[in-house]
């Protein structure tokens, strides 16, 4: 199959690490974290080029034309996570066409392993895309407004949802188009197609594909970095 443009997300400020600076232009391992990501993804044959999702007032993005002899490209996002996307949806050059697969991915997750990107694309390929994802493991609690526990929750059937997610544009396009007429905050892209009927296919990748959030995260991101491909 033609290789996928990959979308990009990182208009968001990731206000939970603090400070002014967005999360995604602070340093991991001496350079900003999207650079890590967007190399990471840069570097997978199957994926054809980049376009990153930026805050309107964004003066730090340096301005990258090309990485690893791909395209990056760049569109104005929006407020939300889902507006980011649907604007780098909008924005990919039109050779790509409707029916074509992109993927979608967290500028935030610079671990991301080449052979779980190849997993999803080979599985999510033969239906209406998928998502990397784990079974989850650890006892799942229900907290009451005192953060007190009052209720085990079970855990079969139960996964954490990971990006790349891998859907056709045109279906992806009108699902989040449709949450966001109708005033739903979607949390991620196969939010959007369940909504729409769509049931993405889940793959199971490396938990090790951390979404760095807060300030200890970026430690373990150096740590994994040294150890992932």
């Amino acid at each position: 199959m033609a290789a996928l443009w990959c979308v990009v997300p990182a208009a968001g400020r990731g206000t939970r690490v603090g400070g002014d600076c967005p999360k995604q232009y602070l340093p991991l391992a001496g350079r900003p974290l999207i650079l890590h990501t967007l190399e990471r993804l840069a570097a997978h044959p199957r994926i054809a080029g980049l376009l990153v999702a930026l805050a309107a007032d964004d003066g730090r993005w340096p301005g990258i034309g090309t990485l690893g002899g791909k395209p990056v490209l760049t569109a104005v996002g929006g407020g939300e996570r889902a507006d980011s996307v649907l604007a780098g949806l909008r924005a990919l050059p039109s050779g790509v066409g409707q029916g074509d697969f992109v993927l979608v991915h967290d500028a935030a997750r610079p671990c991301v392993r080449s052979g779980d990107i190849d997993r999803l694309i080979d599985a999510a390929i033969a239906g209406d895309g998928g998502l990397l994802g784990a079974p989850l493991r650890d006892t799942l609690k229900r907290a009451d407004a005192h953060g007190r526990s009052t209720l085990t929750e079970p855990r079969e059937q139960r996964w954490r949802a990971f990006t790349p997610q891998m859907f056709r544009r045109g279906q992806l396009a009108a699902a989040l188009g449709a949450a966001a007429r109708e005033g739903v905050a979607v949390s991620d892209e196969a939010m959007a197609m369940e909504r729409a009927g769509f049931a993405p296919l889940l793959v199971e990748g490396a938990e090790d594909n951390i979404k760095v959030t807060t300030a200890a995260d970026f430690a373990l991101a150096e740590f994994l970095l040294s150890r992932t491909k």
